[in-house]
């Protein structure tokens, strides 16, 4: 079913409050400034399905069902699935400046899990794989946005999960019922949750025979009793909240979600204690995440190459003073998109789902974490001193009647004041504001990258290539002593 942004909004209003920032509960994640500019970003990807120019993006028919659903409500079989998936998320970028969440992690780990469940139910006789399949075709017929909850609190990391002294430092379940299971525990740092319908669970990483009550993928809808979910996103408090040009209409959420006896019923439950699956599921998350991330950073490249080019513009210079600059933003950009491409059309299906290639994917996840810096970096450069933090005066101060007219004429350049303000709070915004997505560390951090991008390497097919041109034998690894 395709629903509209409007719809998508009302939906949201129904649901139970539970969501808390500065210490108050928000009412309304539609209106308050908090949440609300999020929730308009997601809202016009609903809307983009009914535009003509942009439904094959934000669109897709489904494999489950045969209907035109909205692309992150799909599975995705093939790499023309996936491809799709990121060209959708590079085109939000471009529409909102942001990340949208509640359009992303979720989705993927329905897709990540699709074909671990097959090899679960085959070892252990579950029903894991028709639940999550029920599930899904709930998700389609619902038009539903879905936060994808990741990360544990982890406590002290030199200790394992089933070592900690706060077991709630891990998901876990704390009982065991003949209809469902019990969840307690603590995820952090999540994307896009206050613009979510449901949340899905799944484990952060890998766990030993003695951490089955750890090992859970399972979905639960936002406002279920039990979870408290805490905002915490804190640029957007200096930007997202101010007024007038002070604040770009967008920006991304981050949340802590507190688990408290949360009852998940059997039919949402698609994996419980079967720990040697955990690593697994986790595999394919973040081969699809760090693909398509690319995307991502590259859509907001977009915006931030348009928007350093227009002040530009705006302080009377040409494009041609530029060029190079520009030029080496657009390589940047196409860098971790086409990378992320390359990632998704080298990958393979898996029970059904496709996945992208390890290697590249994660390879991609290094250069997200760098690139888009410099990226950023260039575009002040180009903007010139107004839009870096704390260089102009604030949007108040520049209505004020005692001094505000002179504001207004020392902004004016080849444009008038106010036009140039807003284009630097926009670059502002995108350099060292909420606009910053989770490069570095959003998917998990470029260190665990590099430990899949070790694993996968063929570092003994390497040796051999070079040993065999030159006709000696190949050297392997000496022992250690």
């Amino acid at each position: 079913m395709l629903k509209t942004g409007a719809q998508y909004k009302e939906a949201l209003k129904a649901m139970r409050p539970n969501i808390y920032k500065w210490g108050k509960l928000i009412e309304d994640v539609t209106t308050d400034p908090c949440t609300s500019f999020h929730v308009n970003g997601t809202a016009k990807a609903f809307d983009a399905a009914f535009d003509e120019a942009l439904a094959p993006i934000f669109t897709n028919k489904s494999a489950l069902s045969g209907n035109i659903a909205h692309r992150w409500n799909t599975l995705t079989v093939d790499a023309t699935d996936v491809i799709g998936n990121a060209k959708m998320k590079r085109k939000m970028y471009q529409l909102t400046g942001s990340c949208t969440g509640a359009l992303c992690a979720g989705w993927t780990i329905m897709n990540a899990h699709w074909g671990v469940t097959s090899l679960i139910d085959k070892e252990f006789g579950t029903d894991y794989h028709a639940r999550l399949e029920k599930f899904m075709r709930f998700v389609e017929d619902n038009a539903l946005t879905l936060a994808g909850a990741l990360t544990d609190a982890k406590g002290n990391r030199a200790l394992k999960a089933g070592q900690q002294p706060n077991k709630d430092s891990y998901l876990h379940v704390a009982e065991q019922k003949a209809d469902g299971i019990v969840l307690r525990g603590y995820k952090i740092q999540i994307c896009g949750v206050a613009a979510a319908q449901w949340i899905l669970v799944m484990p952060t990483t890998g766990f030993g025979p003695d951490e089955k009550e750890f090992a859970i993928v399972a979905a639960m809808p936002r406002d279920a009793e039990g979870i408290t979910i805490v905002e915490t996103r804190r640029p957007s408090d200096t930007r997202q909240e101010e007024e007038g040009w002070d604040g770009v209409h967008s920006g991304i959420t981050q949340a802590f979600i507190i688990f408290d006896n949360v009852f998940v019923p059997n039919e949402h439950v698609f994996m419980n204690g079967e720990n040697k699956y955990a690593g697994m599921v986790l595999g394919n998350f973040t081969n699809i995440y760090r693909a398509a991330i690319g995307a991502c950073v590259a859509g907001q490249g977009d915006v931030m190459i348009g928007a350093a080019l227009a002040v530009a513009r705006a302080n009377g210079l040409t494009q041609k003073a530029f060029n190079d600059k520009l030029v080496q933003m657009s390589i940047l950009n196409e860098t971790t998109y086409g990378l992320g491409i390359g990632a998704i059309t080298e990958g393979k299906s898996f029970g059904g789902a496709w996945i992208p290639d390890a290697l590249l994917a994660h390879t991609n996840k290094t250069y997200v974490a760098t690139l888009p810096q410099t990226t950023r970096l260039i575009a002040i450069e180009i903007s010139g001193g107004i839009t870096e933090t704390g260089c102009m005066p604030s949007y108040v101060d520049m209505q004020s009647p005692l001094y505000g007219e002179h504001l207004m004429k020392a902004m004016a350049s080849a444009v008038d004041g106010a036009t140039r303000t807003k284009l630097a709070r926009l670059v502002e915004w995108l350099a060292v504001g909420a606009g910053i997505p989770g490069c570095h560390h959003g998917g998990g951090s470029p260190d665990t990258a590099r430990m899949v991008i070790k694993g996968a390497t063929k570092w003994e097919d390497c040796v051999d290539y070079a040993c065999k041109l030159v006709d000696v034998e190949p050297l392997k690894e000496p022992k250690k002593k």
